[in-house]
């Protein structure tokens, strides 16, 4: 049984003011496995008041000496990664193939931003003006259960590469893996109060850290729906936002696709960690003329795609993180169902041979059109949706016909077309034949998917002001 009763303040563990206790559970068995004690609004201040004593001095720390903590704090991540991939499965259920990139990207992102701020010129001249690009304050992160290493150090390595110091709140849903994290980044050295964690709610210490007048911009990573919240809260003090939230994203198969290929890529992207990605493609775009035997290779390649214990190497979908998100899921599949779209696959309940766990059976709805709520909101989940298209005009316009635009998904032979079609999508990233990650590029999304970009240079600029000095 975990029990996680400390914070992270001042470059210390702490136990918080607040008293109020959350349990943890393992989702693959959906038994209690822990508890986590939650910081409160005081606990809150206290951060932000760690991060202000150490932002004077941090602020003026050299390029060299934050590319030095970067390195240690990779080495840090990489020297438990047995240990933190053990803590992912336990809390979160993610299958081999989601913790073995996770891990491994969360200790990779300090080396990234350590190189891009070694090609960065924080000064330039520009006409008659010299030109600085200097920290923008205190900054608070708040970040997802559905990728918490990643999310954690994407954001603290880009404040440190900046200048930054930072305070986060992670889902209290994510404390063993929270509390595993925070001591391999304290075992890096950090100057004190260059970062602080506390664990607590999101309607207490998150939204103590978003109208706090000592912070001076927020990131945050979560839904639509909180992101506008934060938006609203910060207006008051004008913090600097980025904000990446939810998505619908669009996973288009082209007409001269070779499904051989593309029928694994489609069912991967869309139903890449179980299904809980912002950035899955599940409305599926087919075209009429070739939509029997796209059914036909999706039907045959879901069953690749098994559920079941995490552990398991042949295993592609955990579990559901929690009770409340298997029920969303269901009662999607159900309102699906009730809304005329017909199951190619999966469907209600739990998939067979499975009688424990919040695990939801990979779907597959067909007879879809894209004003049905499935084909219009974020599931969350091993859903995916399929919508035919008549032509490419077509297609690109119900790829558009959503409120969201972080990421979509386009599968063809002809790489040059592809990128004609790309530029049509109104969307933050384009993926174009299951292309792997690029950490360099930007990410964030168009509309309601959010404000901002993270990542690369894009990212790090999005945590400086711009300051002109005319002589």
């Amino acid at each position: 049984m975990h029990t996680i009763e400390k914070i992270y303040i001042d470059g210390q563990f702490i136990i918080p003011h607040g008293t109020e206790t959350a349990d943890l559970f393992n989702p693959s068995t959906e038994e209690k496995i822990g508890t986590v004690r939650l910081g409160d609004v005081e606990d809150a201040r206290a951060a932000i008041a760690a991060a202000k004593r150490a932002f004077p001095a941090f602020s003026r720390s050299s390029k060299a000496e934050r590319i030095a903590i970067l390195k240690r704090l990779s080495a840090a991540i990489a020297a438990r990664s047995e240990e933190l991939t053990a803590a992912m499965v336990e809390e979160y259920g993610a299958p081999q193939y989601f913790t073995g990139f996770s891990v491994a990207n969360a200790s990779a992102t300090f080396l990234t931003l350590a190189k891009v701020l070694e090609d960065y010129e924080f000064t330039q001249r520009i006409g008659r003006a010299e030109v600085t690009m200097q920290p923008v304050g205190i900054a608070a992160a708040i970040t997802p259960w559905n990728n918490n290493y990643g999310f954690i150090c994407t954001k603290l390595a880009t404040a440190i590469a900046a200048g930054t110091t930072l305070v986060m709140k992670p889902s209290e849903m994510s404390a063993i893996q929270t509390q595993l994290l925070t001591e391999c980044l304290h075992e890096a050295d950090v100057p004190k109060g260059v970062f602080n964690i506390v664990n607590g709610r999101g309607d207490v210490v998150g939204a103590e850290f978003s109208r706090h007048p000592d912070i001076a911009k927020v990131t945050f990573t979560g839904s639509t729906a909180v992101g506008k919240e934060i938006l609203r809260v910060g207006a008051e003090t004008l913090k600097r936002v980025t904000l990446e939230l939810g998505g619908k994203g669009p996973n288009i198969i082209v007409e001269d696709a070779d499904l051989n290929t593309v029928i694994p890529n489609v069912l991967m992207m869309g139903l890449m960690n179980s299904g809980q990605a912002c950035v899955a493609g599940t409305r599926v775009l087919v075209p009429e003329s070739r939509m029997d035997e796209v059914l036909e290779r999706l039907k045959d390649g879901i069953k690749t795609f098994k559920p079941g214990e995490p552990t398991k190497a042949e295993v592609m979908i955990g579990p559901m993180v929690s009770s409340k998100q298997y029920e969303r899921v269901q009662s999607y599949i159900q309102l699906g169902l009730e809304e005329g779209a017909e199951l190619l696959a999966g469907g209600p309940g739990r998939p067979e041979g499975i009688d424990r766990g919040w695990f939801s059976q990979p779907t597959i709805f067909t007879k879809v059109n894209n004003t049905m709520r499935i084909a219009r909101e974020e599931i969350f989940g091993p859903v995916l949706c399929v919508i035919p298209y008549r032509d490419e005009e077509e297609a690109i316009q119900i790829a558009n016909d959503t409120s969201y635009g972080l990421q979509a998904y386009l599968n063809g032979s002809d790489m040059a077309h592809m990128r004609e079609l790309a530029e049509r999508i109104d969307t933050g990233r384009v993926v174009i034949n299951a292309a792997p990650h690029e950490p360099l590029a930007p990410f964030g999304g168009f509309k309601q998917s959010g404000i901002g970009r993270e990542y690369g240079v894009f990212g790090l600029e999005a945590f400086l002001e711009r300051k002109a000095v005319l002589a």
